[in-house]
């Protein structure tokens, strides 16, 4: 009996496909780090904690770090006179799937010497934790809660890590996670179970709930009866 065709809707029943990204990291040729002063300085300084280094998009600059040592490389990114790289412009993750590492990737911009740089540390699936550096840049706060709350990543020592996106009680992993099923991990049915019965109390977060102020509910006013005034009829 021959297999019948199948339709664009079967992928999402048969769920993620593993990517075909080179290498178990998907990393580039290595670059020459005399391209970048900031390359050069850090293979200078911090050695072998420098792992790799490539050139992204014509001119991006990359560079992989000892995710022991990403705080402390930061940090020295951040403060050097020579770098001052004293604007982070966001913090985000990579996930190839098939067990690969996680990227963890820090965009970088030097204020004062008007140049960027990027910043990665990979991390193994059984081990997602690297040093918060809120410290250094408080415009990571809430962006390490979205790489938290969407790939699963714990960031050490955060002020505040919780779910930013999902909902801080949502029980179904992490949905930019190569693993996660594109419709999601329960039934269709319990999802819907689940939504309808959701209390108000799920769209506050418990430091607000416990304020004592009764929580905000939206009522719908019941549909007019046909003819009756303000339902559009005419007199």
């Amino acid at each position: 009996m021959s297999q019948q065709p199948k339709s664009g809707l079967d992928a999402i029943d048969e769920g993620p496909v593993p990517s075909d990204a080179a290498g178990p990291t998907a990393a580039g040729a290595p670059a020459d780090p005399g391209g970048h002063p900031s390359v050069a300085a850090l293979i200078a300084r911090f050695g072998q904690a420098i792992l790799h280094h490539e050139v992204s998009a014509g001119d991006q600059h990359v560079v992989h770090v000892d995710p022991a040592r990403t705080l402390e490389i930061l940090g020295w990114l951040r403060d050097d006179p020579g770098h001052r790289y004293d604007l982070l412009a966001d913090v985000t993750a990579v996930d190839f799937g098939g067990g690969r590492p996680l990227q963890v990737v820090y965009q970088l911009w030097s204020i004062p010497h008007r140049r960027g740089l990027r910043v990665k540390c990979l991390l193994a699936p059984d081990a997602l934790e690297v040093d918060s550096v809120v410290g250094l840049w408080n415009s990571a706060n809430w962006l390490e809660r979205e790489v938290y709350d969407l790939f699963g990543v714990t960031f050490r020592g955060h002020p505040d890590l919780r779910r930013i996106l999902m909902p801080h009680d949502y029980a179904e992993g992490h949905p930019l996670r190569k693993d996660f099923p594109l419709r999601g991990r329960f039934s269709r049915a319990e999802q819907t179970r689940r939504a309808l019965n959701q209390d108000v109390e799920r769209f506050y977060i418990p430091e607000e709930l416990a304020i004592g102020r009764e929580p905000q509910k939206v009522v719908l006013p019941a549909p007019s009866a046909p003819g009756s005034k303000g339902s559009g009829a005419e007199s």
